[in-house]
């Protein structure tokens, strides 16, 4: 990968519906040259997939809240992944350093709908307690998955 690779991925993520002459306007390049590099970046894995990104409260999912989640004893990141993968309101889940043993994204309707949800995760064996923060806005939101 070289950088006009990085500046094609770079405006793909911006826009993944960019056409290839747009792209190559940016980046110097002509649309077939574009289009063989992404065409390559696919075929390597390094773009793993062309998708949309829906503003969750379109589909009234507006309540958003970042939950440390704590366990007793040692539990093992595949059981943590089993008993999160089981409550949809989990959008994103990672062990992390640190007191808690792993950090939980979470999206809901409304209050009530995220109290059940995190409900959900206490009740789960060899979870100890939770710690939640609702979040009032969003400042920066980047994808860089």
């Amino acid at each position: 990968m070289d950088n006009l690779d990085r500046a094609i991925l770079d405006l793909l993520r911006q826009n993944s519906r960019a056409g290839y002459g747009d792209i190559g306007s940016s980046v110097g390049l002509s649309a077939s040259a574009v289009k063989r590099r992404v065409d390559r970046l696919v075929a390597d894995g390094v773009i793993r997939s062309f998708t949309i990104q829906v503003d969750p409260t379109v589909d009234g999912m507006s309540t958003e809240a970042y939950v440390e989640l704590f366990c007793r004893g040692t539990v093992a990141p595949d059981e943590l992944q089993r008993i999160l993968q089981g409550v949809p309101e989990v959008v994103y889940a990672g062990t992390v350093t640190g007191s808690a043993d792993a950090i939980v994204h979470m999206r809901a309707r409304d209050i009530t709908s995220l109290e059940e949800a995190l409900e959900r995760v206490r009740v789960a064996p060899n979870v100890d307690h939770t710690r939640s923060a609702i979040v009032l806005s969003r400042l920066v939101n980047r994808n860089r998955d």
